[in-house]
């Protein structure tokens, strides 16, 4: 696709969707719009690099989910939800989008067209197939598709899987997921592999991960690999290190730090992600990783004295992170801090109070992890002022 034109001349749905916030800039504008945002934030803590664009900044999107409805006269469609608002935009295909996953979505509404299945009906709240959702890794080319039902009734579901699997052998694996809530979540709590384990592989920096159908995994693979390899050169890790890994997620960064480190410690709120943590340290091999299920402050302030990180990664989610949780990192007082942010706001917040507690900010380096929307990905490193 032609990336001097803007999204808008470039998608039909561009405009209805509102997906793509971005989509009335070409894509040299949006990244000279994202380092004037990312300066006028935070040029106080120091200079901002230019920031790391895409050489193709379209079909980057490795996780697709798309919702099912009916429209007016009966016609099953899927799509994206419009922005502010609960209505499907039907989608056939979008440009920020995995091409394969794209056309598996397409695929199955054909099926649960032609094999009667009936569709979620939010207002009622009957009815089954509510949502899929396709995660492909770019490196192995295994593909998880996941078929989220209002409930635990699935007709025709062998049926489905069978011919599905049959019209695209590059699926690896099929989950049912059931979510009958009243909710904007796409996910329930129920997993049910229909075919195959129910998880895939995906390989980044050097390391392996299982990837399931609730796992967190960054959705962009090719700049995540270009973020990752920037934190760790931030980082400058030796052998004799000990490195604490808050909000550790699945392990992708306490993984990838491992293999330089002496030791590394990951803390994630989430049960399930430190699950799959430990399963991915044994994927790898790797023996210098633990991973505890904690509130990362909590733990940080109980473990004073008896762990002394010489490195902090911080990668929180877009509401940044908490007074608690950076009070506690002061305390621990880690050589260097490598923040990786999701929200140039929040983190210039967070940054304002590490600044004023002892911490000097070294470099910051922008990411356009999400080319087309309005986020933008940040790696700052951090060292301690000597006393």
């Amino acid at each position: 696709m032609d990336k001097t034109r803007p999204m808008s001349k470039l998608c039909p749905v561009a405009k209805k969707c509102g997906g793509c916030q971005l989509s009335n800039m070409n894509y040299q504008e949006q990244l000279s719009w994202k380092m004037s945002r990312e300066i006028s934030l935070l040029k106080r803590f120091g200079r901002v690099e230019e920031i790391i664009g895409m050489d193709d900044p379209f079909h980057y999107r490795a996780k697709v989910q798309a919702a099912f409805g009916f429209t007016r006269g009966g016609e099953v469609i899927s799509g994206i939800y419009q922005s502010n608002c609960h209505r499907i935009v039907k989608v056939d295909s979008c440009a920020i989008e995995d091409r394969i996953a794209d056309n598996i979505i397409l695929t199955v509404r054909r099926l649960v067209k032609s094999m009667k299945i009936p569709v979620f009906d939010e207002n009622s709240m009957t009815g089954c197939v509510r949502h899929v959702l396709v995660r492909r890794s770019f490196t192995t080319g295994q593909v998880l598709v996941v078929i989220v039902t209002g409930d635990r009734s699935f007709p025709s579901k062998k049926n489905l899987v069978n011919t599905l699997i049959e019209k695209h052998p590059e699926i690896t694996t099929v989950v049912r997921n059931v979510n009958g809530g009243r909710t904007s979540m796409v996910l329930g709590d129920f997993n049910e592999p229909l075919y195959g384990d129910g998880y895939i592989t995906d390989e980044l920096c050097g390391c392996r991960f299982r990837i399931s159908a609730a796992s967190f995994y960054q959705v962009n693979p090719v700049q995540t690999e270009i973020l990752y390899n920037k934190a760790m050169e931030f980082a400058a890790l030796k052998d004799t290190d000990t490195v604490f890994d808050a909000y550790c997620g699945v392990g992708t960064i306490g993984l990838i730090a491992a293999k330089r480190a002496g030791k590394v410690i990951g803390v994630e709120l989430s049960a399930d992600a430190v699950r799959d943590a430990k399963v991915n340290a044994r994927l790898n091999g790797t023996e210098n990783a633990e991973f505890y299920n904690a509130d990362a402050g909590k733990f940080l302030t109980e473990a004073a004295g008896k762990i002394r990180p010489d490195v902090l990664f911080l990668d929180p989610p877009r509401a940044g992170s908490d007074k608690r949780f950076l009070s506690a990192a002061v305390a621990a007082a880690p050589e260097r801090i490598v923040y990786v942010s999701c929200a140039p706001d929040t983190l210039a917040r967070d940054l304002g109070f590490l600044t004023a507690n002892g911490y000097k900010v070294r470099k910051i380096q922008p990411v356009d992890m999400f080319p087309h929307t309005a986020h933008i990905e940040t790696v700052v490193l951090m060292s301690r002022v000597k006393d």
